[in-house]
């Protein structure tokens, strides 16, 4: 596989010859295993374009790309054939990368399950035989531990399966992985005790607490929002500036999509009696609005509609 500016005559004849579907059907019976012959219909093969272009918008191509139905017709079978004049030590990894490849070119045509895609190596290089293993294990510095991950289940984190006591034993991952866990409750206020001391935790850094409540007020919801935001504000380590910053951006934001048009201060305004219906302090909603004492005791003393 290559770019076509390198393409090589030898390249074009074997590409030329093997994308004739009487010279795939021989490749198929002389040179595949009889397990692999076995499972291959190779009466319905179809030429398929060998052109691949991946994240760094690199194009590649295969040589040769066949697709046929498995023998049961129950699925696809892509015979990925490749030709190499040169001996490539990483040759395992790249026709594995290609057959990736292959199989997501599969799914993006609607289909729903993975295809078999066999990747064969034709070579013709100068050295009598190809020198290096074409198991994709051996590419690895250790082959054996690459052989037991790959052929494992992948490590799996299913949080809605662990206990909330479970989770508070996680360290460094308890918030998140407590607040992910139950984001999608109808009311997030009774999650307020166990969140707290994480909150507090010395294992949250205050990065992370300001990323935890945005996503709290971005994601999460309450029966009586204002009371979440009463307990939240409470609760908030002492070093919480920016947290009380979070919490009057999401608030203004708010504000603004429920198309108010008073302007910032008489938003901030209206924000604070809200909060102040609440019962929390001055001081805290002084934090959250900007908005002097003396304003907020005036608003307090203002009859509420």
């Amino acid at each position: 596989m290559g770019s076509a500016a390198a393409t090589t005559p030898h390249d074009a004849v074997f590409r030329q010859l093997l994308s004739h579907p009487d010279t795939a059907r021989d490749f198929i019976a002389l040179h595949l295993p009889g397990w692999l012959r076995d499972i291959c219909a190779p009466s319905t093969l179809s030429l398929v374009s060998g052109n691949f272009v991946e994240q760094s918008l690199r194009p590649f191509y295969s040589d040769v790309l066949w697709r046929m139905k498995t023998a049961d017709a129950k699925g696809y079978i892509y015979l990925l054939i490749e030709h190499q004049s040169t001996p490539d030590k990483l040759m395992a990894f790249r026709l594995i990368r290609y057959a990736i490849a292959t199989m997501q070119r599969h799914l993006d045509e609607g289909h729903r399950t993975l295809p078999l895609v066999i990747p064969a190596l034709f070579y013709q290089g100068k050295l009598r035989c190809w020198p290096w293993s074409l198991r994709w294990f051996d590419a690895f510095s250790d082959p054996a531990r690459a052989r037991r991950l790959y052929n494992s289940t992948l490590p799996l984190v299913d949080i809605q399966a662990l206990s909330d006591a479970e989770i508070l034993r996680h360290r460094g991952l308890a918030a998140l992985t407590l607040l992910q866990k139950h984001i999608r409750r109808r009311d997030l206020t009774a999650l307020m005790d166990k969140l707290s001391p994480l909150l507090h935790s010395k294992e949250t850094p205050p990065q992370h607490v300001e990323a935890l409540i945005n996503y709290l007020l971005l994601a999460g919801k309450a029966r009586v929002p204002a009371r979440l935001l009463r307990q939240l504000a409470e609760r908030l380590p002492k070093d919480k500036e920016k947290s009380m910053q979070t919490i009057a951006q999401y608030l203004e934001r708010k504000g603004h999509r429920k198309g108010k048009r008073q302007g910032a201060r008489q938003a901030r305004r209206h924000i604070a009696q809200k909060l102040l219906s609440t019962g929390m302090s001055c001081a805290e909603i002084a934090q959250i609005t900007g908005l002097a004492p003396e304003e907020l005791a005036k608003l307090g003393e203002a009859p509420r509609h």
